[in-house]
Parts: structure tokens; C-alpha cells; sequence
């Protein structure tokens, strides 16, 4: 009996050191798969261009540099949100804040955007600024035009 214990001690010994081994050795072969990688430079993109009008399914194209590389130009395909602001690139998303009052002199008001979030790769302001024309401002009424009952005819 005790000869059977120590024989399945022995092969569970050489079962952990070969499992230890196997799994170093593919260590080994994904660290020089990373090397070789190395040698080609990041990918650079470009914006994103949409299939059909200004906004929707679109296309990037990657390129990088590197002697060694297999492939250094690729393409990728990419979504603009149709609901962003395009006015400010339509790979930038910003948070708004409440329009503020409205400016007499130039009868517009405004108010300003934080980035939220961009497309990969996007080159986004930090903050933006939009505006538009006031609304109808109510006109002060005296109040004898109100009632309508206060003229001398």
C-alpha cells in the first residue's frame, strides 16, 4: 500500500513540474511574438468618413511605419452619431450647459460646452461656445392699453 502512495506522489510531482514547464515555455514563444511586433510603429488614423451624407456608418483608414511590419495600411469601419453636434466635429461630444440671458445689443445669447467624449482619435477642443438669436422678448404693456376701456373718445 505504501508503495502505490508513493508512486501517485511521483506522478503528481511530474505532472505540476511538466505543466509548470509547458506553460513557461509558451511564455517564452508570446514574448518574442510581442519583439517582432515592436518593430512597427503605432497606428495613426484617420477621422472617420461617412458612406452617405454627414452622419452614420462610415470609414478610417490606419496606416504605420515599421521595416518589418506585414501590414501598414488598413482599413476600419467607424460610426458618426447623427444626433452630436457637427458644428464642432462630429467625432466630439460636449456637455452643455442652460443658455444664458439674452444680450440686447446683439440680440443673441449663449452658452458654453466641456468635451464629454471623443472618437478615437479626434482632435476636440476642450470647450466650445454656441449661440443663437434670442427668443421674442415680452414688451413691457402700460396698463390702460391692457384694458382697452380707458380712452376718452
Amino acid at each position: 500500500m505504501n508503495g502505490i502512495k508513493q508512486w501517485i506522489q511521483v506522478a503528481v510531482m511530474t505532472l505540476l513540474v511538466l505543466t509548470v514547464m509547458a506553460a513557461d515555455g509558451g511564455k517564452a514563444e508570446k514574448q518574442g511574438k510581442k519583439e517582432r511586433k515592436s518593430e512597427c510603429g503605432d497606428w495613426q488614423w484617420s477621422v472617420c468618413v461617412a458612406n452617405e451624407g454627414d452622419c452614420g456608418l462610415g470609414t478610417r483608414e490606419g496606416t504605420r511605419t515599421g521595416t518589418d511590419c506585414k501590414q501598414t495600411i488598413k482599413t476600419q469601419r467607424c460610426k458618426i452619431p447623427c444626433n452630436w453636434k457637427k458644428k464642432f466635429g462630429g467625432e466630439c461630444k460636449y456637455d452643455f450647459k442652460a443658455w444664458g440671458e439674452c444680450d440686447l445689443v446683439t440680440g443673441m445669447k449663449n452658452r458654453t460646452g466641456v468635451l464629454k467624449r471623443a472618437l478615437m482619435d479626434a482632435t476636440c477642443t476642450p470647450t466650445v461656445t454656441a449661440t443663437k438669436p434670442c427668443g421674442k422678448i415680452p414688451k413691457t404693456k402700460l396698463q390702460g392699453e391692457m384694458r382697452g376701456s380707458n380712452h376718452d373718445w
